[in-house]
């Protein structure tokens, strides 16, 4: 997981009363895992990232480009 430079959102729901997973370069649902707590959710995220790169290289799909900053912040 190290070289990834994928984006995960983690944003808390009071519908759902949890913390919300999103991983927005891979097309699909919105959200893709959550928890109860940030670190949880954390967690979960990086859980579903390995399992989405694992089933584009056993599909032989093409990994999405990362949105990645391209500019210095601040």
């Amino acid at each position: 997981m190290d070289n990834w430079k994928y984006s995960m959102i983690i944003k808390w729901s009071n519908v759902d009363n949890c913390y919300l997973v999103g991983v927005p370069d891979f097309e699909g649902q919105q959200w893709r895992t959550h928890g109860d707590t940030y670190e949880e959710a954390f967690q979960n995220g990086i859980e579903v990232l390995e399992l989405l790169i694992e089933d584009y290289q056993l599909s032989g799909e093409t990994l999405p480009i990362p949105n990645v900053l391209t500019e210095k912040v601040a």
